[in-house]
């Protein structure tokens, strides 16, 4: 049990760090959404879906390799030999984003646009030189220095954002500070950029990027560039798989932003254009972060923790009990979101057209929580080293997602999209889990694991469904219900530990 407190505690820092710097960073969305039109904020949507493809294929799989081969000794020489191989591969990389940056940005639809394809090459390479360290600091429970950097990368983005989007613009247009004009034209002036807008959005996530890399000098300070084929090709035949589960994992997560404007059929709605749609798609989308958080938070915690204890003859006990926890402290971060779902719209969609699809809110949460509960089941590949069925399992997923996509989105739209998650995400806990009781059994409690989530579901849609006279009502009875939940989730997790 104390394994499991030590896991509880980790998680509770990278959770509430993720927590802090999501909603540090989730301010922006009501700035963006009050300074931006929806195609604009679409935009962004787009280009951070292509991202998150390139970063899974900048990074593959080897952070989760670190894990496995660190945790068998020789951490310097581990850490030096896939940091070293990881500058290569991104100096490759972005050296051939580079020279294709024009027919990229063409075949997108941005013409003339080549440094959007230049910032984010140059946040693609920060992110990846920043694997390693990052995993480093999570093996050595240095869990309150990572979510410090973390943070502070969230808050400098942000307040870098407000500099070059309101400050800056502020002052040039003699608004406030107007004495201050001539010395802003160094840095800013949008003469000779446009859109003025876009290109600071992403600019500022590469100098936030960059100074983060900068403050990580400690943990590279024992960094010596080294190659020695002999012993990466291991390290590189087990991450490769990952690279294809990465890949097909933000297939899932990503390919309904970056498709809904192509499959979506003109004038589905009415008034409103394909690149409209999509970023409020994309700013409901981001509703759903609280899910998410809370499988970013446990698996920072879990992926060294899983690989320290996999030889524990109580190991499956232990992983059993963390699957328990997971499907509870989920339960609650779905219902309290979906319970109050009115007041998170207000707050952050600040204009009530990017309201209109505060709908799918829910129904991607679970999608959410399927996610988690596959990477929780996702174990059993990663430490028994048969990687190959990951990228299998998340391969059908991705095939599901496409294929769902491309059938319901021109029949339904978004909700289109929503479902397409839904179903994946739960035929690969699916999937995953009968694999897994065949290479490394582990007793979960499955029966009660799904009644948890039936339970949790059929309270949402009927407290979806209660119509009040007043906000005022409406507010004190959800935050009544959430608190309620909370206390059941509570008394069961004291039960359970």
């Amino acid at each position: 049990m104390n394994a499991l407190k030590k896991l509880a505690n980790d998680t509770a820092i990278y959770g509430l760090s993720s927590i802090i710097g999501r909603v540090l960073n989730y301010l922006l969305v009501p700035f963006y959404t009050t300074i931006l039109l929806p195609a604009e904020y679409g935009v962004i949507t787009e280009f951070y879906a292509y991202a998150a493809f390139l970063n899974v294929i900048y990074g593959y799989g080897m952070e989760t390799a670190y894990f496995r081969f660190v945790a068998q000794g020789r951490p310097i020489e581990v850490f030096r030999l896939i940091t070293s191989l990881l500058i290569l591969t991104t100096l490759f990389f972005s050296t051939l984003l580079v020279s294709l940056a024009t027919p990229i940005i063409n075949l997108l639809g941005y013409p003339g646009q080549e440094s959007y394809i230049y910032y984010f090459v140059g946040i693609l390479a920060i992110d990846t030189l920043l694997i390693i360290p990052f995993a480093q600091l999570r093996f050595t429970n240095q869990a309150l220095r990572f979510a410090g950097l973390k943070c502070f990368q969230i808050g400098l983005n942000i307040a870098l954002n407000l500099l070059f989007l309101y400050v800056l613009p502020g002052i040039y247009e003699a608004r406030f500070l107007s004495f201050l004009k001539p010395f802003i034209t160094y840095i800013y002036d949008p003469t000779h950029i446009t859109p003025v807008f876009l290109t600071y959005v992403f600019l500022a996530n590469l100098i936030a990027n960059f100074c983060v890399l900068s403050l990580l000098g400690k943990t590279l300070a024992h960094f010596r560039f080294q190659i020695n084929w002999q012993q990466l090709w291991p390290m590189v035949l087990y991450a490769l798989p990952l690279l294809v589960v990465g890949l097909a994992g933000t297939t899932n997560e990503m390919i309904s932003r970056a498709l809904l404007k192509y499959l979506l059929p003109a004038g589905f709605y009415a008034g409103q254009t394909s690149e409209t749609i999509l970023g409020i798609f994309g700013a409901c989308y981001k509703l759903s972060i609280f899910m998410l958080l809370s499988i970013q938070a446990f698996r920072y915690a879990s992926d060294p923790f899983f690989f320290t204890h996999a030889r524990d003859k109580h190991a499956p006990q232990l992983f059993s009990k963390m699957m328990d926890g997971y499907i509870l402290v989920a339960c609650f971060i779905w219902f309290a979101v979906s319970a109050n779902l009115d007041v998170l719209g207000y707050l952050f969609l600040r204009k009530p057209e990017y309201r209109m699809a505060i709908g799918i809110v829910p129904y991607l949460s679970l999608a959410y929580l399927w996610l988690g509960i596959y990477y929780n089941l996702s174990i059993w590949f990663k430490v028994v080293d048969k990687t190959y069925y990951g990228s299998l399992i998340t391969l059908i997923g991705a095939g599901i997602t496409i294929l769902l996509n491309i059938w319901l989105v021109p029949q339904w739209g978004y909700w289109g999209s929503v479902w397409a998650s839904v179903f994946s995400y739960l035929v690969m806990a699916v999937v995953c889990y009968y694999q897994g009781q065949k290479y490394y059994p582990i007793p979960y409690q499955t029966s009660r694991g799904l009644l948890y989530i039936a339970s949790t579901l059929g309270l949402i849609v009927l407290v979806r469904n209660i119509h009040y006279t007043s906000w005022i009502y409406a507010f004190a009875s959800n935050v009544s219900f959430t608190v309620l939940f909370g206390v059941v989730v509570y008394r069961g997790l004291r039960r359970s530990f």
